[in-house]
């Protein structure tokens, strides 16, 4: 005589912890408000970290203390959010796909990834004015979302949620350097 067996209710699968760590920023993306923005600042603070002690106002590309290449600053920031964006994909994509929703808004490591674009891109300085006028140039594309901000919204899984942050870092970026060319 075999036994039958009962069947036993198992727990939801559940995205790796690293995962869902990273995906929301380290958990600012369960802020209940405004979590887009609480990424964002995120972003600001780590560029602003990796730049405050070293000696250097801005990351330059291709003049670093008067030289003629790209420093080891620039090569650190680069690094840097080249990992989180990276690891930013990998994580989003492995939250969307455990929670069925295409971009849950607490996933915030595509805003702390778009962030720092927008300061890389601009060779940015890490003061106050430069990090303001970047944050609010970053959200307003972010909330924007040109061409083809929008239309990457629509890629599969990670890429869906990190390349229209991405995008929208680059056309701050943008904005962020004619503001230096103006004189901010």
């Amino acid at each position: 005589m075999s036994a039958i067996s009962e069947p036993t209710a198992t727990a939801p699968v559940r995205p790796p912890f690293i995962a869902r760590l990273i995906a929301t920023g380290g958990g600012i993306g369960y802020v209940p408000f405004a979590p887009g923005t609480w990424g964002s600042l995120e972003g600001a603070l780590i560029y602003w970290l990796l730049l405050r002690d070293n000696g250097l106002s801005s990351v330059t590309l291709y003049y670093a203390r008067g030289g003629t290449t790209a420093g080891p600053l620039f090569f650190l920031v680069l690094s840097v959010t080249a990992a989180i964006s990276g690891f930013g994909l990998w994580a989003a994509d492995v939250v969307a796909r455990d929670t069925k929703i295409k971009d849950p808004q607490f996933v915030v490591i595509d805003e702390i990834s778009g962030q720092m674009i927008t300061f890389l891109a601009a060779f940015s300085a890490a003061n106050w004015k430069y990090l303001l006028v970047g944050f609010i140039l970053f959200r307003a594309f972010d909330i924007w979302k040109p061409f083809p901000a929008r239309r990457a919204e629509s890629l599969p899984g990670g890429w869906g949620i990190m390349a229209d942050d991405w995008i929208a870092g680059v056309y701050a970026g943008m904005g962020l350097w004619l503001a230096r060319l103006a004189g901010l």
